[in-house]
């Protein structure tokens, strides 16, 4: 029943028009994707390791690690990761990269050149990169001699 006011109309209303419900990000019609860290991590470490001035990645500890695994021949064990942690939330990943440089390689260039790649190599996957920290934790000043020499 509509009440009806002095004026023979209806009373207007007081209450603020409905507002449409904020969407949702859009699903897929038939399930989710989620993009582990783990993938994060591998995508970013291949990068990394792709820049000039970089001669390791990881800490001491995981280096150390590392060289006993390869010398019991489980070479290949934990270094597609190493040295790169990411955090993802959605499609959202912070990364932090410990790299070991080169001697003779200017630490600013190295490290601007590896957050460059870094975020061009997990944005090419369709993420988002909300940032890229990285830590030299080492220098590497005994080169390893060039081939022929």
């Amino acid at each position: 029943m509509t009440d009806v006011n002095d004026s023979g109309q209806a009373p207007e209303s007081t209450a603020p028009a409905a507002q449409p419900a904020p969407t949702a990000p859009a699903a897929a019609p038939r399930g989710a994707t989620e993009v582990s860290e783990e993938v994060v991590e591998k995508i970013a470490g291949t990068a990394a390791r792709s820049v000039p001035g970089v001669a390791d990645l990881g800490g001491d500890v995981a280096r150390f690690f590392n060289s006993v695994l390869d010398k019991v021949g489980l070479d290949e064990v934990g270094d597609a990761g190493r040295g790169v942690s990411a955090e993802v939330k959605g499609t959202s990943a912070t990364i932090k990269v410990v790299l070991v440089i080169e001697a003779g390689h200017v630490v600013h260039e190295v490290t601007e050149a590896v957050r460059a790649k870094v975020i061009e190599a997990v944005e090419a996957y369709g993420l988002q990169v909300a940032e890229v920290n990285v830590k030299v934790d080492d220098i590497e000043l005994n080169a390893p001699p060039a081939a022929g020499a």
